[in-house]
């Protein structure tokens, strides 16, 4: 599995669709703004997360007091996991999502149009092309990425 390129220098990043978005009925929209922004899906799976996997995925704030919430929270409906390739994928997916806080995302970001807060933010994306190639083995089996051409044409509604 080719991770973190696609493509020739387009990278591969990770989005999880987390479940304020399934349960919100924002995943279609989501989705949209990735595709309006260019953006081919590599790949698309929806499951529940189990607790090994959420602690892999959030090692790095596992031993936090918070951190049993954020499991309940990722557990409470199914996720949906992207694979979005496009030049500088990492980074023009980090502008569209806006920050981390959902509170200090601009109007016309995702978190900014239908985030809360920290946790409740709709999608987590990778931080880094590093990260990303992490990510995308952990929430993609070999196989399940797929790279194609670009190159029907459909007529706009």
């Amino acid at each position: 599995m080719r991770a973190a390129t696609v493509l020739g220098s387009m990278e591969t990043t990770l989005i999880l669709l987390k479940p304020d978005c399934i349960a919100g009925r924002k995943a279609g929209e989501v989705l949209k703004r990735f595709e309006d922004a260019g953006f081919q899906i590599r790949g698309c799976r929806m499951f529940r997360a189990d607790a090994s996997l959420l602690r892999e995925h959030y090692s790095h704030i596992a031993s936090k007091p918070f951190y049993p919430e954020v499991e309940t929270f990722m557990q409470s409906t199914p996720v949906i996991a992207l694979a979005l390739a496009g030049d500088n994928a990492v980074g023009r997916v980090r502008d569209i999502i806006g920050p981390t806080d959902s509170k200090k995302a601009a109007k016309g970001t995702v978190r900014g149009d239908f985030g809360v807060d920290v946790m409740v933010n709709i999608v987590h994306a990778s931080d880094s092309q590093e990260n990303a190639a992490i990510e995308l083995k952990r929430f993609f089996r070999d196989g399940e990425l797929f790279d194609y051409e670009m190159r029907f044409g459909t007529k706009s509604a």
